[in-house]
């Protein structure tokens, strides 16, 4: 006779001669009795009858089922697991019946089909799911497979499991189930690590799975392949973090786009890998999204963070430490370090409060910024960063920003970042119109004091919107309106401003007209896809979100384009615009000042931490020596900046001469980078012929920062980095307080080759330019070191920095300057060849820099004289 004194929830089923029954019992508030019913109807089991036995009590009849007893158990855990709030039951819990696995199991096969989902495997996700179920051998095999694999107890025949999945995969009766058991297959084979078997302080599996995979290993895989990606699943988030190299960073952000959040990454993550060539880590980037609306973002983040930390080493006492209870099928892997982004401004000091609980040898180093980093905001990095090429694109056209006055339309908001540090930055900009998610802001002839005052005061307002701004500051005509309303009112003053005949439109209407209007700057300090080619479709923007104010390139009318803010446009936009005489750079070239504020951060954080470990420094002295080297940050990161804006100029102003190098150097980059021209937006062969004018800015941009990538890793695979030659490049890269109390510390970096290598590999492609080491290689039959140690060499003789830093300083025009520069270069080019023809197996460099460095310096003099 059955017991119904049941003191906590539990669920248990009996069978007969009449059928099954299920009983029910809850601790506490009784689940609604709809509910129960759907819970057991997602296992495949209709009620016939219920009733209820006694208070708390239920009954409920089946009939004759087909399952086992021990199935029939599992249903039962699942139930109370669901009732307990352990797992979501859905659409995936009728594997519990149909494979006889436990709704963990499921729950595994689950993140593994939401991740393919996020890999564009083109299959629904309940057409995945039918498959499974129609064919539980599979299911269970996967299982078996991903538990013989990675199961830190092992006890399981991995080639025969392995055999196992691979005859089912074979024996797939139609393509679709051929694709979906290949692309489960090959999750299962990509996954390096896994937190699945590790416990909680509780001795319980933790509530959400994190994967490490292999990218490359998947069977559905993008044009773009990261190096390695971390996939974090549960009820509540999911999310995915994407790295081009063993050692990079990029940020976290909080994304509205459910159904394709990898999608977004990718994209990100590939203009990262570019913005980082000048910098010491490689791209990288995340993003995680909410599942339940009742998890808060810094609830979901937080869930992101532990998942990447649980599948990553640490470093204690000097030793790399593997997590524990985690299988690692991939090499030591210490380095993760992370960013703020979109909806993750404030939540850096909260992943390095998570990383304190795991006792991450980097500290507060893994999350840049927070009360112990530098705030970009304040410091208005990004928007400087990209100003100094704004300054450039109009100064190289005859226009002194900070004297004459211009006119702008901008993508963003006073209360951001890129945008409001950007809108501060000349008392000469005449902002005619802007716009962001909320308001379009409309001003047709403004007061250029008068409205810079106006926006210091937004700037300056928490939590402002354009809406904020003061009517009476805006000039007849012009206005504020939310972007909600059914139809803006157009004036004559802003027909007139815009070039539009309308006069009223939708809202979608004006932003697009915006960004068409015959303005001198189009400045994007905000989030979005807002310009494609004439040759895309919107589709190949991937940001549906703006497809309805989206324009192609062709239809712009600005003169300039400051990109503050990333993929405002697509590569291919970049390059018609430029193609039809604008001035345009590239996104990571633009803002590339902020990710390099944070890398030298990181480092210098590295560093100093090290020394509070060891006791020679003090935390307050540490912080306080941050603090004190914030200006000389900001110097060092604007200086490289406008160094690699300057060489973009360089090139493009030789563009048409330089053809050939260039071609020949995106060949180069494809045999020996791996970078696949048609996806970085390189024009084709044929293309090229066609190119009497050379390539444009945005395609050099591309160059020049591959070329760094590349070189920089074949400078780190010599012995450059251990060079006595270079040694005082590492010292160089630190502001001069720090070299002063710390070079011991400094000198023991961990990271020390790989700051020596990206420097000279920056230095290398600004000076020369993109093309000449391919070219010097193939002529004189030399490697990557054997050039940068002869430029050192020239670098030394000549005295370089002086006489580079000297041409700019002078007041000259801009195209002088250019001139100017391009002959030092062509000098630094023919000396360097001349000794790798002449001098290369001779000497020591040291001995050469000391032979020629007195006579060629005297002879400089003379000519000065």
């Amino acid at each position: 006779m059955t017991s119904f004194a049941v003191r906590e929830t539990s669920v248990w089923f009996e069978t007969d001669a009449t059928g099954t029954r299920a009983f029910t019992a809850w601790s506490g508030m009784p689940m609604l009795l709809a509910d129960v019913c759907m819970m057991f109807e997602s296992f495949g089991l209709r009620m016939a009858a219920h009733r209820e036995i006694e208070s708390g009590t239920h009954s409920f009849e089946f009939g004759v089922l087909p399952h086992s007893e021990a199935v029939l158990t599992l249903i039962a855990d699942a139930c109370v697991a669901h009732a307990t709030g352990q797992w979501r039951i859905d659409r995936y819990a009728r594997l519990v019946a149909t494979a006889g696995i436990p709704w963990r199991e499921v729950v595994l096969l689950r993140a593994a089909c939401r991740f393919l989902r996020q890999t564009k495997l083109g299959l629904s996700e309940d057409y995945i799911v039918d498959a499974l179920v129609k064919h539980p051998d599979f299911a269970s095999a996967i299982v078996t497979l991903f538990k013989a694999r990675l199961d830190p107890n092992g006890g399981y025949d991995v080639a025969a499991a392995e055999g196992a999945v691979a005859a089912l995969v074979e024996n797939a009766s139609t393509l679709d189930e051929d694709r979906i058991r290949r692309a489960l297959q090959s999750f299962v084979l990509a996954v390096l690590r896994t937190n699945w078997f590790q416990v909680d302080a509780a001795s319980q599996p933790k509530p959400y799975a994190s994967f490490k995979i292999d990218s490359s290993r998947l069977s559905v895989r993008n044009s773009v392949v990261p190096f390695r990606e971390i996939f974090v699943h549960s009820d509540d988030v999911e999310g995915v973090h994407l790295r081009s190299g063993a050692v990079a960073r990029g940020g976290l952000r909080w994304s509205d786009r459910t159904e394709d959040f990898r999608t977004e990454v990718l994209g990100l993550m590939k203009t990262q890998s570019v913005k980082n060539a000048p910098i010491v880590p490689m791209g990288a980037k995340g993003a995680f999204v909410i599942r339940n609306s009742k998890t808060s973002a810094a609830e979901g983040y937080t869930t992101f963070i532990k998942g990447l930390l649980d599948v990553t080493d640490n470093i204690v006492d000097g030793v790399v430490v593997h997590p524990a209870q985690t299988v690692c099928l991939d090499g030591d892997d210490t380095y993760l370090v992370v960013a703020a982004d979109k909806g993750t401004a404030k939540f850096s000091d909260l992943a390095n409060s998570i990383a304190a609980q795991y006792d991450f040898w980097l500290g507060d180093a893994f999350a840049s910024g927070g009360s112990a980093g530098y705030d970009h905001k304040a410091m208005g990095i990004t928007a400087r960063g990209a100003w100094l090429s704004v300054r450039r694109h109009f100064a190289e056209s005859g226009l002194d920003v900070d004297t004459e006055a211009f006119s702008v339309v901008g993508i963003g908001d006073m209360s951001g970042d890129v945008f409001g540090n950007g809108m501060l930055l000349s008392r000469q900009i005449h902002l005619v119109g802007a716009f962001d998610h909320r308001h379009i802001f409309l001003d047709p002839a403004p007061d250029a004091e008068v409205s810079f005052v106006e926006r210091q005061r937004l700037y300056a307002l928490p939590g402002s919107s354009w809406n904020d701004y003061a009517r009476e500051k805006i000039s007849a005509g012009g206005g504020v309106w939310p972007r909600s309303a059914k139809s803006i009112p157009l004036s004559p003053q802003v027909r007139a401003r815009l070039a539009i005949d309308a006069t009223e439109c939708t809202p979608d209407a004006l932003v697009a007209a915006l960004l068409r209007a015959p303005v001198d700057l189009l400045w994007n300090g905000g989030i979005g896809t807002y310009v494609r080619s004439d040759a895309e479709s919107d589709v190949d923007a991937q940001d549906p979100a703006n497809d309805r104010v989206r324009v192609a390139a062709s239809e712009l009318r600005c003169r300039v384009i400051g990109e503050g803010g990333n993929l405002g446009l697509t590569q291919q936009a970049r390059i018609e615009f430029a193609l039809r005489g604008g001035r345009i750079n590239a996104d990571f070239i633009d803002n590339a000042a902020g990710v390099a504020t944070s890398d030298l951060e990181v480092n210098l954080k590295i560093a100093l931490d090290a020394g509070v470990r060891s006791g020679a420094l003090t935390s307050l002295r540490r912080n306080a020596l941050l603090t004190e080297v914030a200006d000389n940050v900001a110097d060092r990161v604007l200086r490289d900046s406008a160094n690699q804006i300057l060489a973009i100029s360089l090139a493009a102003s030789q563009a048409g001469y330089l053809l050939e190098r260039h071609a020949r150097l995106i060949g180069n980059l494809e045999a020996e980078g791996g970078i696949d021209p048609a996806l970085e937006g390189l024009p084709s062969p044929a293309e090229l012929k066609t190119r009497t004018s050379g390539l444009t800015r945005p395609e050099i941009a591309i160059l020049l920062a591959q070329s760094k990538n590349l070189v920089c890793q074949e400078l780190l695979d010599s012995t450059v980095p251990d060079d006595e030659l270079f040694a005082s490049r590492l010292t160089a890269y630190f502001p001069e307080a720090v070299a002063a109390e710390a070079g011991e510390l400094i000198a023991a970096h961990p990271l020390r080759r790989e700051i020596i290598a990206t420097g000279v590999a920056d230095e290398l492609i600004n000076r020369v330019g993109p093309g000449t080491i391919f070219r010097m290689q193939e002529r004189l039959g030399v490697s990557t070191a054997d050039v940068a140690r002869a430029y050192a060499i020239v670098h030394g003789i000549l005295d370089l920095d002086a006489v580079w830093t000297d041409c700019l300083a002078q007041r000259l025009e801009e195209t002088q300057r250019v001139q100017a520069l391009l002959e030092i270069r062509e000098l630094v080019e023919h000396l360097t060849s001349w000794l790798l023809r002449n001098r290369r197996d001779k000497t020591s460099p040291t001995t050469e820099l000391d032979r020629f460095a007195g006579s060629v310096r005297r002879l400089m003099e003379l000519a000065r004289s």
